[in-house]
């Protein structure tokens, strides 16, 4: 049985005020201005949000796949509440125990080596901060990253994203460099196997490396596992180490974003554990708090310290370790660490996820394949099983292609707030999201997909 959460009274009235206020002065993100119309949400509980009209929805997005916790976990809302009334703002020349408290917590989850934390309020912030600290560090400019992946939306950040959203903004400016990382699944490499693909994707990143001027790359910038937007392409086992390999042959600093995967979504503290690999640099946000208050930010490793200890980092900002944020950091990886979250994500992925959609995709022909880790799966869908053309190709990469928002429309008929991106419908709810729910909202996916199969082409 689904776990019953009560709505707040209906109040059709206020929800479309709030509609009327956002259409006149909300400039959004990432889609037309005046071409969407979002949905109002009045308040949430664990795994579960509902609008002002009263409709409940499973929350199968953890909202752009931050609420590791779910929506509205007490033990860090009171954590938030105490530290209001004790401190609110202090600049980053000072310190507090709140701050001081959230980097010994997050350094200790670290690989050993990694022990200082520069904290910042987004993920894009923490990439473009580590790229400086590699670029200076090394003395070195150039930054090599992978088609499929997702970095952030500012200057740095979108340069060295792979993903079709940095097009329009792209200078092909000098200093970035991509390669192919693995995904099998449509192999740029015409691999047949796992360790096929392993090995071309390394030995093609070495000819990147080779060919840019290995003299010349400060750092591989690498999403652990790459998101969302990436296509959740969990890379085979060795990939990893052999990009270690190769950054250390060369002289480059290894950059792991795990701004989508770290704390516990793929059922390990960091997704790099899943492989043993120890990065110079790793980028965190979104599960560090589960979003409660923005949080962000980059641990670094103890070589890359000891550069700056005769010379000032030129980097930060106001709100560079936020008490209110990091006193909610602090509470999130306690309860984590309490409840056992972390391992619950890994529970989820093994019993309840990697079987379920293993069997949706025996019923549903659009599905092309699934893949995933703990509370992360990608559905990939396809026009064709054969061919496996794209059900959103690359020319649309937005969220309101026609077809995309009519699967959309069919997950919220279900009751369902879905994470949709291009040819993906992925499953990522919170990681505390129950087995029932977890059932509950995949058997509400499984009758979504009645549509997709609709615009399956068959020979």
């Amino acid at each position: 049985m689904s776990v019953v959460v009560k709505p707040s009274a209906p109040d059709p009235d206020r929800g479309r005020n709030v509609i009327e206020d956002d259409s006149a002065h909300i400039f959004r993100p990432w889609v037309i201005q005046g071409g969407f119309q979002p949905l109002a949400i009045a308040g949430g509980e664990g795994s579960w949000v509902w609008d002002y009209q009263g409709n409940r929805f499973l929350d199968f997005s953890s909202q752009l796949v931050v609420a590791n916790l779910g929506h509205g976990h007490p033990k860090v809302v009171a954590a938030i509440k105490a530290q209001a009334e004790q401190l609110c703002l202090i600049a980053p020349m000072f310190t507090t125990e709140a701050r001081t408290e959230a980097a010994r917590l997050i350094a200790e989850l670290a690989p050993d080596g990694l022990n200082r934390v520069l904290f910042t309020t987004s993920g894009s912030e923490a990439i473009e901060n580590a790229i400086r600290m590699a670029r200076l560090h090394t003395g070195k400019h150039k930054i090599l990253s992978a088609y499929h992946s997702f970095h952030g939306s500012t200057n740095t950040a979108i340069q060295i994203t792979g993903d079709p959203r940095r097009w329009s903004t792209d200078t092909a400016s000098a200093g970035v460099a991509r390669f192919f990382g693995p995904y099998l699944y449509r192999s740029p490499f015409h691999a047949d196997t796992p360790q096929q693909e392993c090995d071309r994707a390394l030995a093609h990143l070495e000819q990147v490396i080779v060919q840019e001027g290995a003299k010349t790359v400060a750092a591989v910038v690498l999403e652990t596992v790459p998101g969302t937007s990436g296509g959740v392409l969990v890379p085979p086992d060795g990939y990893l180490a052999g990009v270690r390999d190769l950054c250390d042959r060369y002289g480059i600093m290894l950059i792991f974003d795990e701004i989508m995967v770290g704390f516990g979504r793929t059922g390990r503290w960091f997704a790099f554990d899943h492989w043993g690999v120890r990065p110079d640099l790793v980028t965190f946000a979104k599960g560090v708090n589960s979003g409660y208050v923005p949080l962000a930010g980059v641990i670094v490793g103890d070589h890359i310290v000891d550069t700056f200890r005769q010379r000032p980092y030129p980097g930060g900002g106001t709100y560079s370790g936020h008490p209110l944020a990091c006193a909610s950091a602090v509470a999130a990886i306690t309860a984590m660490k309490e409840e056992g979250v972390v391992e619950h994500a890994a529970w989820l992925g093994e019993n309840v996820f990697g079987p379920r959609l293993a069997e949706i995709a025996e019923r549903h022909p659009s599905v092309g394949e699934v893949r995933g880790l703990g509370a992360m799966w990608a559905i990939e869908l396809v026009r064709n099983r054969q061919t496996r053309r794209m059900w959103v190709d690359y020319e649309k990469p937005d969220r309101l292609a026609p077809h995309a928002m009519q699967l959309f429309g069919a997950c919220l008929a279900q009751g369902l707030l879905p994470n949709l991106y291009l040819n993906r419908l992925h499953v990522t709810p919170p990681c505390t999201i129950s087995a029932d729910d977890a059932e509950d909202g995949l058997a509400r996916i499984d009758r979504a997909l009645a549509m997709a199969d609709q615009q399956y082409e068959h020979e």
